[in-house]
């Protein structure tokens, strides 16, 4: 009964800070309802304001989400890598560590110990082989570099399985993605590589059929060092090709041999200014 009693009154506290003292209070207060539900095995069914990210499986939305971060913490690799939902909870914090909550009281200090954890973790629900689990991971990061946001990484859309994949895998992937992005009050983070036809994006695609306006998508285009020499996004970017109300933004990753290398996320967003500032289109 205390649990029920403690949501109701974060569900009235809710209510006064969304009329009053805006993002920065409701945050904590959600993520601290999102907690007690998955506890209390409650379906989470409040439509609370979160950003989900959404795009193909090499679309680089790994890159995306820890530049958010500012830290390496996503396991990396081919194939489905996230093979279940994670619920980011980005709290703005003097000290800089991770929380799970399936370990509460635990402080991860070392985001290499993060991705472990978040590895094993999915192993543990899913087997070792490439199935998926729509169960979340819920984890929470403390940082001074991080504003207060609840991000949802989802698996990556695909269209053929692999190995031992179920044959509706690209079906149970979209359906997963759905639950998130039909609600009104997710924003959609749809990610989309430069070196691949806007035409032809499964994120922006998927977009649209929950946000047919495009009130609530923010176009992200990434690789944009990788495009063929003499084309550009700049027409993405200006928001012409297939407009957004809310446009696009883009990014350069690192590349693969660049995170192997444990290349520093501080410098690689330094060389992404570099390129940005240097390049004919976009300077």
């Amino acid at each position: 009964m205390h649990h029920i009693d403690q949501l109701q009154h974060d569900n009235h506290q809710i209510k006064m800070v969304y009329g009053n003292d805006g993002m920065s209070q409701l945050i904590p207060i959600v993520n601290r309802l999102q907690d007690a539900f998955t506890q209390l095995g409650v379906n989470f069914a409040l439509d609370l304001p979160q950003i989900a990210v959404v795009g193909g499986q090499s679309a680089g939305k790994s890159s995306v989400l820890e530049n958010c971060v500012g830290r390496d913490f996503l396991p990396r690799g081919s194939g489905i890598v996230t093979r279940r939902p994670l619920i980011l909870q980005l709290m703005n914090s003097p000290t800089e560590y991770g929380e799970f909550l399936h370990c509460r009281g635990k402080k991860f200090f070392d985001f290499d110990a993060i991705r472990k954890e978040i590895e094993d973790e999915t192993d543990r629900a899913t087997g070792h082989n490439k199935g998926i689990t729509p169960v979340p991971i819920n984890l929470r990061v403390y940082s001074p570099n991080v504003l207060n946001l609840t991000l949802i990484d989802l698996p990556g859309l695909t269209k053929v399985p692999v190995g031992d994949q179920p044959l509706d895998i690209e079906q149970q992937i979209r359906d997963m993605i759905l639950t998130y992005i039909k609600k009104d009050t997710c924003l959609i983070l749809a990610v989309t590589s430069a070196n691949q036809d806007l035409a032809t994006s499964d994120a922006l695609k998927l977009a649209k059929e929950v946000d047919p306006e495009g009130l609530r998508t923010i176009g992200v285009i990434t690789k944009l060092d990788l495009m063929d020499d003499g084309t550009d996004a700049r027409e993405i970017l200006e928001n012409k090709l297939l407009p957004l109300r809310r446009g696009y933004i883009g990014v350069v990753n690192r590349s693969q041999r660049d995170i192997e290398g444990k290349k520093d996320i501080k410098v690689a967003v330094d060389n992404e200014r570099k390129f940005f500032l240097s390049h004919p289109s976009y300077r």
